[in-house]
């Protein structure tokens, strides 16, 4: 028989896994920003006037006239050696370059500890709202989500008993993704004694940190109770995301797994952007080069406030005052739905994120994220008015 007489009528069958994944929400809207003229207040993309392009081709050229063979070489799973010395040295606690693990990314990252510590039905904790790429990330292992109680400091200590049995509480303590939100130190000590006491562990997801404005968050959770904490990091924000490099800290009992879950995902990360981020950081890039970015984005935030104040009076929206990060979270009047704003927003060429999509369960439909960081001043002040001018179209 022939190869073209051979039947052509498979019939491929979805795992159960792959029947739960949904596209990211975020990745869709951002395809109706590609329309001329839109003013997209909508992704989560830092801006690239802080990627430093001449220190990493100074940082390129230097890998490989030092060491292009193992650069361009398969590497151990674990991670660069130098690279994983030198987070653990920067690390705000007591770690060891042991602890730590180089993923292609701290989504990688998310995916490997969902991969090995979420069972079908298993509870995990999450916040209310949560970064939706954490729920992508953990809905393929079938958790049954359980979504902690939260004000506008973060999840609620005396509310943390909901999520006794989980297998692990999913926090982002740091200029939330998608709120903006920080925990102060009280509700941090607050929040991990009670952890402790019910035994739940904590996964840190921590991309935001260091884009603080004025003054530095607090430690992180994981000071508090290093056994019981899994923290993740990325070089995303403060350097480039292009190159897709994150680090988890994990407890050396949990390390093993994860190490086998990495080599079984991609044997490891890139080592040329391994070495190339470590010339970059090893003589104090970063200390630096990321005030500069706090600085432009602070500024951006203030205008962004600066024009809601202008445009937003007397439309019944609220919003809050981030002190770093990249996101602001507005909620929207009483019957209002920013899924239905959208589209009139859109008609007027800007764009956001609606917020349903960072909730687990029980969305609240009249929040939004809007991202202050990769539009202009003049831009962002354009783009609140033309939301303001949407939500009055829709006002009933």
């Amino acid at each position: 028989m022939k190869l073209n007489d051979l039947p052509t009528n498979s019939t491929w069958t979805l795992a159960r896994r792959a029947e739960r994944m949904n596209p990211s929400v975020i990745r869709e809207i951002l395809k109706v920003t590609e329309k001329p003229g839109i003013i997209s207040l909508a992704g989560g993309l830092p801006s690239p006037k802080t990627f430093p392009v001449s220190a990493f081709a100074a940082a390129s050229a230097a890998v490989l006239a030092n060491d292009g063979p193992g650069a361009l070489q398969y590497d151990a799973s674990e991670g660069y050696g130098p690279l994983r010395q030198a987070i653990a040295d920067f690390l705000p606690w007591d770690v060891d370059a042991d602890q730590i693990l180089i993923t292609t990314g701290s989504q990688q990252g998310l995916d490997l500890v969902g991969k090995i510590l979420i069972d079908a039905g298993s509870r995990v904790a999450v916040e209310s709202p949560t970064y939706l790429g954490a729920l992508q990330a953990f809905t393929p292992y079938e958790p049954e989500f359980v979504s902690v109680p939260c004000d506008d400091n973060g999840p609620l200590p005396d509310q943390l008993d909901v999520a006794r049995g989980a297998r692990f509480l999913y926090a982002l303590p740091n200029f939330q993704n998608p709120s903006g939100r920080c925990m102060d130190a009280g509700r941090r000590d607050a929040l991990m004694n009670k952890a402790q006491e019910i035994g739940l562990p904590v996964v840190e997801d921590n991309p935001y940190g260091d884009l603080w404005f004025d003054a530095p968050p607090p430690a992180p959770l994981s000071s508090h109770w290093a056994d019981g904490c899994v923290y993740l990091g990325s070089f995303s924000k403060v350097l480039a995301p292009g190159l897709r490099l994150g680090y988890v800290v994990a407890p050396k009992t949990l390390y093993p797994k994860l190490l086998q879950a990495k080599q079984a995902a991609d044997l490891h990360t890139p080592s040329f952007n391994q070495r190339v981020v470590h010339e970059v950081i090893r003589d104090g890039f970063l200390d630096q080069h990321v005030p500069t970015i706090r600085a432009l984005y602070k500024q951006q935030c203030e205008a962004m406030l600066a024009a809601l104040d202008k445009e937003m009076q007397g439309l019944g929206v609220h919003w809050n005052r981030p002190d770093g990060g990249m996101f602001l979270w507005v909620r929207l009047p009483e019957g209002m739905s920013a899924i239905e704003l959208l589209p009139k927003a859109v008609e007027r060429n800007v764009a956001f994120v609606p917020g349903a999509a960072f909730y687990a369960d029980n969305a609240d439909h009249r929040t939004l994220r809007l991202s202050f960081v990769t539009s202009t001043v003049e831009q962002i002040a354009t783009g609140i008015a033309a939301l303001a001018a949407a939500i009055k179209d829709v006002t009933p």
